[in-house]
């Protein structure tokens, strides 16, 4: 029996397709409801069901993500979106995602009972290549979930890192656990988060340090770092020199240039 997860934040859709499609000819079972994405996330994690049915435009959630995070970290799991958002190019990035179906609301039985059969047709083929749900042998790093989900910890990355940020705060807002991000980030970019943070920092701190009126105090803090000490020993490890050598050095560059 194929595990099936409805998502919506209409509970009438929800109940709806909940009691109306014959679940069982299907050879499915619904385990699970929800009416908002965060919630549906949790359950998601906790049944780790073959199909979820999900509407994507529900209340402080990005579609296009929360669609990323699933097909990155559940590859061979089974999404058909149900939703209201008429976007042409909207639903052609979902169906570059992974996503098998895009339903327009108001859909009929119709519709919904072949995006289960083409679902569970697609679950028996995993199964025959006996690839069934996350396998370690699953080549997810170059899909295009993956590098979406990259791309979108990188541009979050790049817009907080003077905050206090945490693995688990990207992971968040990436839609995935923290342990899959950190294996995507060491495979795309071959560096761990710390790594990565510390790097864009160190580098909005060498744009900072061609500023002489700030103190390399006050670019430590402005970057992120509440240690100057721990700011000194990171630049000197990305850079090679320390923080006042690099500043001198583009003293040095500037004098010579005039």
């Amino acid at each position: 029996m194929y595990r099936v997860v409805i998502i919506d934040d209409e509970p009438i859709i929800v109940e709806g397709i909940s009691r109306m499609v014959p679940w069982e000819k299907f050879r499915c079972k619904l385990v699970a409801k929800a009416n908002d994405g965060i919630e549906g996330a949790g359950i998601i994690r906790e049944y780790k069901p073959d199909i979820v049915i999900t509407d994507i435009s529900m209340p402080g959630q990005n579609g296009l993500e929360m669609i990323a995070g699933l097909k990155s970290e559940f590859p061979n799991m089974m999404i058909s979106i149900l939703t209201g958002y008429r976007n042409f190019d909207f639903a052609q990035q979902a169906i570059r995602l992974g996503v098998t179906r895009f339903l327009l609301k108001p859909s009929n039985m119709d519709e919904i009972e072949e995006a289960i059969e083409c679902m569970t047709s697609k679950l028996s083929e995993f199964k025959k290549e006996d690839d069934l749900l996350v396998s370690e042998g699953t080549d997810d790093e170059n899909s295009a979930a993956s590098s979406f989900i990259v791309k979108n910890a990188m541009n979050y990355i790049e817009s907080n890192y003077t905050q206090k940020l945490t693995l688990s705060e990207v992971a968040e807002k990436t839609y995935v656990s923290q342990w899959h991000l950190s294996k995507l980030l060491n495979r795309h970019l071959d560096k761990n988060f710390s790594e990565i943070l510390n790097s864009v920092r160190i580098e909005k701190a060498k744009e900072m340090l061609k500023d002489p009126a700030l103190r390399i105090g006050d670019v430590a803090e402005m970057v992120g770092f509440m240690d100057m000490a721990h700011f000194s020993r990171v630049f000197k490890k990305i850079i090679g020199i320390s923080a006042n050598e690099y500043r001198n050095q583009i003293g040095k560059k500037e004098i010579q240039s005039e």
